[in-house]
């Protein structure tokens, strides 16, 4: 397959669009002033503990409180001061449960960390079997068994985990932010900070060194571990650390790089969580481009092209350090016209917004975000299939058609929750399985977790995917000033009934002579060319004569009566 990262960088915004073989899948976007907090490393304070929820509302700086799950506490200030120096082949040795999953996750190669935010322990289960098979089960207060979602430790270390025991009101507390604010929801917190380097990923909440299970040579695996080793005795260096499937076959200075880098930003945190008064940020997530680079940069890509001179000049300083072959592979686009419009990641962008997208065949899909969940609805459109075709045949190429672009523009548009696939029905069970299992190869491709459910023989298929930070679509629009986000307004018909309701209401308490009603301009030509009986009528009631007064300053939906 072959792979671009498109830059465009300004003082401003900067966007990046990832190509697969030419074509747009994933778009990522940051504005000076609405950098992303995913990642960011908080003093926080508690301002609420909710026993029956078994949660905390956590004042870090931010327009809204942030959330934090029992299963998400440590006693940060304490347990960092007990950790030693356990170095075991082992699965990892939690001072809470979540560290120990991140570490199966990283263990297994599943080494996303932090491409816009640090992957969520509590809801890592969905990213692969091989990493769920090794995690011992948890299971949440309210639910029961369930790896996907956040729950207390485990009950054999700690049974009687409660909120109200682990956190008071006022209490400060050390927080890192894994997702962003969503809509009405604040951030998403956890006090088991994880940071990720190109080569290593630090968990100081964690007393464990880790090794990929990608690395396969017993001697590189001993190599790394013990340069690691090393330097935790060198510099007292204290916290869990996972090594990544990149650092294999990396010199020692790498390494050495990733674990002194770690050990300045930590040490600067714990001096800042001391000096400062809550709420304070203590570390702020690198850049966006130098965050892509460094968890997505692999030999798969053919290119990397960016627009402007500095940020050219950064991204040969990190390339020519953490992978320098791909040296030649980075270019600076020199060309007046727009890079994003060269390489059309604009145009995928503006057809991204809309809900109708077009297929090659000439079907479509039309997808509809609500509150609750995102619905994809797949029709056939203007393609009717072969002359000597059967029905079946048509149906069932569109909708394998359609399942490529549905997770095209799942990546694109970066939808999450509970998605809904309405495809076509159809009636043979060999084809709807052929078409699930299209969606569940498509789905690979994606590096969010994600998991796919056929629910019905009608076509219906349930996926569910895990997003951190907003979509497209919400980064990039705002809801209608005119009607509110909803999409629709009361028709005119509508609105000129409801003004002869109002009046018929009000009619006896009206004095004078006669009655103005304001009016948009387009109800006014509604009551005098479409309903000009009804205004006859609402004369006849009242008794009085009505004048009709239009003013553009009116909403559609908006009218003043007043008695003359």
């Amino acid at each position: 397959m072959n792979k671009e990262m498109i830059i465009s960088s300004g003082d401003h915004e900067t966007r990046v669009a990832i190509l697969e073989d030419d074509q747009v899948v994933e778009v990522f976007i940051e504005r000076e002033k609405q950098r992303g907090v995913v990642g960011n490393v908080y003093k926080g304070r508690v301002n609420k503990v909710l026993p029956g929820m078994q949660s905390s509302f956590i004042d870090i700086g931010l327009e809204r409180d942030a959330f934090l799950y029992v299963s998400e506490v440590v006693n940060t200030v304490e347990e960092f001061e007990r950790l030693a120096g356990d170095d075991e082949e082992e699965p990892v040795v939690p001072l809470g449960t979540p560290p120990a999953e991140v570490a199966a996750v990283v263990a297994e190669g599943i080494e996303s960390l932090a491409v816009e935010a640090i992957v969520e322990p509590s809801e890592v289960a969905a990213a692969g079997p091989a990493a769920a098979n090794d995690r011992p089960e948890r299971r949440s207060r309210d639910r029961g068994p369930s790896p996907g979602r956040p729950g207390p430790k485990d009950d054999r270390d700690r049974p009687d985990a409660k909120i109200e025991d682990l956190l008071k009101e006022g209490q400060d507390i050390l927080v890192q932010v894994v997702k962003e604010p969503l809509g009405t929801k604040g951030a998403r917190l956890t006090s088991h900070v994880t940071m990720p380097g190109r080569f290593l990923v630090f968990m100081p909440t964690v007393d464990h060194v880790g090794v990929s299970r990608k690395i396969d040579s017993r001697e590189e695996r001993g190599r790394l571990r013990g340069i690691v080793r090393e330097f935790r005795e060198q510099h007292g260096f204290t916290g869990g650390v996972i090594i990544r499937t990149a650092a294999g076959g990396r010199s020692k200075e790498d390494i050495v790089s990733d674990l002194s880098y770690f050990h300045q930003v930590w040490t600067e945190i714990r001096q800042k969580m001391d000096a400062r008064r809550a709420p304070a940020l203590l570390f702020q997530e690198q850049s966006l481009v130098t965050k892509l680079l460094r968890d997505l940069l692999t030999d798969d890509y053919t290119a990397i092209r960016l627009d402007d001179p500095q940020e050219y000049r950064r991204v040969i300083a990190l390339v020519e350090r953490i992978m320098p072959n791909l040296l030649p592979r980075v270019k600076l686009y020199t060309k007046d016209y727009p890079i994003l419009e060269e390489y059309g990641v604009q145009g995928e962008i503006d057809k991204a917004l809309r809900s109708k997208v077009w297929l090659k065949s000439g079907g479509y899909l039309v997808i509809n975000q609500t509150e609750a969940l995102v619905a994809i609805d797949v029709n056939t459109g203007r393609y009717v299939g072969k002359r000597t075709g059967r029905l079946e045949d048509t149906i069932v190429k569109t909708n394998l058609e359609a399942v490529k672009e549905i997770v095209r523009q799942l990546r694109l548009r970066d939808l999450g929750g509970i998605i809904v696939l309405d495809l076509i029905d159809m009636e043979e069970k060999k084809n709807r399985q052929r078409v699930f299992q299209e969606v569940e190869k498509e789905l690979r491709k994606d590096r969010s977790p994600s998991k796919a459910i056929q629910v019905s023989d009608f076509g219906l298929v349930i996926v569910t995917r895990k997003r951190v930070k907003q979509s497209l679509e919400r980064q990039l629009t705002e809801p209608c000033p005119y009607c509110s986000g909803s999409g629709s307004i009361k028709s005119s018909s509508t609105i000129c009934y409801e003004i002869m309701t109002e009046l018929k209401k009000i009619g006896s308490e009206l004095d004078g002579h006669g009655v103005i009603v304001r009016v948009n301009p387009d109800i006014a030509r509604a009551l005098k060319e479409e309903e000009p009986a009804l205004l006859r009528d609402l004369q006849q009631s009242l008794g009085k004569a009505v004048t009709i007064k239009p003013d553009v300053h009116l909403h559609h939906e908006q009218f003043d009566v007043m008695a003359t």
